[in-house]
Order: structure tokens, then C-alpha cells, then sequence
């Protein structure tokens, strides 16, 4: 090798390599730093991508398990709310079998009356202002989602029935004899348990079934014919759009009464049995019968106080059955954002012992590289030997 002066080829050498450590020492410092591995797009661009999306659905899942406690926190609301009207029911029943017996004079069960009216008017109130977030829950408006996943259409569906006086003790039914089409809502007949009524002819038992939504009462008729189908009873509209029974024989609607229908004879059935609970709300201090007022009042008051008890009942488990479902679901929640966090840090974290070891080496090999340009910027100073 000749000695050449122009082109310190050597020096050139010594600063790439000592330009490639500094810049690998840079990085370094970098992800110790952040605790990142990927810091830019430039790092590991599909790695980012990845990273990226994975981000997404993780806090996704942590909202949705904020979602999830949102909805307990309303069902609690709701359910709780309940516990003070099952209060309320179970006190207005034993009003109502106190009034039963007959040691009571009128005046004792126009007292017992007050009671009654001013308990049932709080269950209303309850039912009318228990709110969460300014939502209605027991007035029957409530009927939302509750959200409970990272993406769309990830929500389970939750309706409070309608928990008002006016809607709660009825027995069965809902009043298909008494409803012209034109005044017929969808959900008139909207119920999620099995309405079932039995018609008895020729001594035999059929029972229908009507388990599912219908738009008028036309379609009731419709759905109760199919079940009757060779009974020689059917079920048609009158010119008033109410629900009538035919038939060439004599048939029973249970609940009901027994009918004595000649050919072509028609006849209304009513197969609501119970009282609303509402009913039992008038003022002793102008009627005489009515609530609990009579002996045969208040006795058919406990069966409607029962019935309601019951609906709320329901309604309770129902809630309850939600409440646990979604505790459920914060539980799966949870577990599927801990493993998706730990995907998402075996790609986008920095491995700290690694990188404190590329470190260490990039330490090491800058001042290595710093001490052999030094060397390098010395070497040609020896043509000055020749010189002399």
C-alpha cells in the first residue's frame, strides 16, 4: 500500500462506521427512552399497522366495559326502584285481606281505602320519575342498547315493561273482545310470555297459543283459527272490528263462560280474567263499592294485588338475569383486553434488557470508532518522515 495523503481512505473508513454506530446509538437512546420499540412508521411499518389497529380494539373493550358498568349501574337503579313497589304490593295486600273479613264496618274499609289509594298513587309516582341519566326506566319508555363491544352491532338489546298501576294486575289477556283494529297499536299485542286461553267444544280441550307480536286484531283471529282449525268454532271481526266467537254448538272460553250459541250465533268473549291494579284506587268518600270497600271487593282485590306482584316479580328476575349477564360480560371484557394488550407489547414495546445490551455495544463501538479516526487523521502525518 502506497502512502497517500489527498484521500485518507482510512479516515473515510473509521467516520462511515463511526457515522452508522452514532446513528444505531440514537435509536437506542431512543426506545430506552420512550420504552418503545416502534416509534415511527420508519421503525416497522407493518409492525405499526398492526399495532395500531390492535390499539384500537383495546380501548374499544375498555369502553365497552365501562358500557357494561354503565348498564348494571341502571338496572340496579331500576331493580331497586322495584324493591320499595314489591313493598308497596305486599302492603296493599294485607289491606286488602284485612278488608276480606267482616269484622270490619264500612267506615273501618273506607280507612283502609285511604291507605290503599295513597299507596297505590306513590307506586305510580316510583314508577313515573325513577330516572337514570334523566331516563325514564319504569313508565314502559325505556327500551334501549347497552353497547358492549369493541365494534359495531356488538350491544345486547334490554326493554323495562311498563310498571305503572294502570298496566300491572292483570291475570291473562289483553282484552282481544274490547279493542277495535282501528285503535290497535303494534305493541297491543306485544307480550314476551305466551298469552294461552283454552277453548272447550265437544269435550274436547284446545288451547291456543298466542306467542308472538301482531299488528291488528284481524291478525288474532287469523292466529287463533289456524289453531282451531276443525273445531267448528272460529273467530272473526263483528262491524265494530271486535273479536267474536261462532260456532254450531255449545263451547267454553277459559277463562270465561260458558256459551250457548245456536248456528250462525255470535257472541263477545272476554278473555281477560283479574283486575288492573289501578282499578282498586276510588274515593270512599263517594263510592260505595269499588277497591276494597266490599267483603267481595277486597277478596277480588287479593287476586289482582297477586297478579301484580307477580308481573313485578318477573320483571325483577328479569333484571336480574341482565345484571348478571353483564357482569359476565365485564369479566370476558377484561380478559380479552389483557391478552390483546400483551399481543400488542410483544409488538410496538421495547425489550429493555436486549436494548440495554445493543446499547452497551453501540456505546462502545461509537468511542472505538471516535478513537480510530482519531488514529486514521494521524497516519499520513508519517509522510513527513520522508521529508526530512
Amino acid at each position: 500500500m502506497g502512502m497517500r495523503i489527498y484521500q485518507n481512505i482510512e479516515a473515510m473508513n473509521a467516520h462511515r462506521q463511526l457515522s452508522v454506530n452514532e446513528s444505531n446509538l440514537s435509536k437506542s437512546i431512543e426506545r430506552l427512552s420512550s420504552g418503545l420499540r416502534i416509534n415511527r412508521a420508519g421503525d416497522d411499518a407493518a409492525g405499526l399497522a398492526i399495532s395500531e389497529k390492535m390499539r384500537g380494539q383495546i380501548r374499544g373493550l375498555k369502553q365497552a366495559t365501562r358500557n357494561a358498568q354503565d348498564g348494571i349501574s341502571l338496572i340496579q337503579t331500576a331493580e331497586g326502584a322495584l324493591t320499595e313497589t314489591h313493598a308497596i304490593l305486599q302492603r296493599v295486600r294485607e289491606l286488602a285481606v284485612q278488608s276480606s273479613t267482616d269484622t270490619n264496618t264500612d267506615v273501618d274499609r273506607g280507612e283502609l281505602q285511604k291507605e290503599v289509594n295513597q299507596l297505590l298513587e306513590e307506586l305510580d309516582r316510583i314508577a313515573n320519575t325513577t330516572q337514570f341519566n334523566t331516563k325514564n326506566l319504569l313508565d314502559g319508555s325505556f327500551d334501549g342498547k347497552f353497547h358492549i363491544g369493541a365494534n359495531e352491532g356488538q350491544s345486547i338489546s334490554l326493554a323495562i315493561t311498563d310498571m305503572r298501576s294502570t298496566n300491572i294486575g292483570e291475570a291473562t289477556g289483553k282484552g282481544y273482545s274490547t279493542v277495535s283494529s282501528a285503535a290497535v297499536t303494534k305493541t297491543d299485542f306485544a307480550d314476551t310470555n305466551s298469552e294461552t286461553f283454552t277453548v272447550a267444544v265437544g269435550g274436547n280441550d284446545i288451547t291456543v297459543n298466542l306467542d308472538q307480536t301482531y299488528g291488528d286484531v284481524a291478525a288474532v283471529a287469523s292466529a287463533i283459527n289456524s289453531q282451531l282449525a276443525g273445531s267448528g268454532v272460529t273467530a272473526s271481526l263483528d262491524d265494530t272490528d271486535k273479536l267474536v266467537f261462532t260456532s254450531n254448538s255449545e263451547f267454553t272460553i277459559a277463562p270465561g263462560t260458558s256459551i250457548a250459541a245456536g248456528a250462525g250465533a255470535a257472541a263477545e268473549v272476554d278473555v281477560t280474567t283479574g283486575a288492573l291494579l289501578s282499578s282498586l284506587n276510588v274515593d270512599p268518600e263517594t263510592a260505595t263499592i269499588g277497591g276494597i270497600l266490599t267483603q267481595a271487593d277486597a277478596d277480588s282485590a287479593i287476586t289482582a294485588i297477586n297478579n301484580a306482584i307477580e308481573k313485578v316479580s318477573a320483571e325483577r328476575a328479569k333484571l336480574g338475569s341482565y345484571q348478571n349477564r353483564l357482569e359476565h360480560t365485564i369479566a370476558n371484557l377484561g380478559t380479552a383486553a389483557e391478552n390483546l394488550s400483551a399481543a400488542e407489547s410483544r409488538i410496538r414495546d421495547v425489550d429493555m434488557a436486549a436494548e440495554m445490551m445493543d446499547f452497551t455495544k453501540n456505546q462502545i463501538l461509537q468511542q472505538a470508532g471516535v478513537a480510530m479516526l482519531a488514529q486514521a487523521n494521524q497516519a499520513p502525518q508519517a509522510v513527513l518522515q520522508l521529508l526530512r
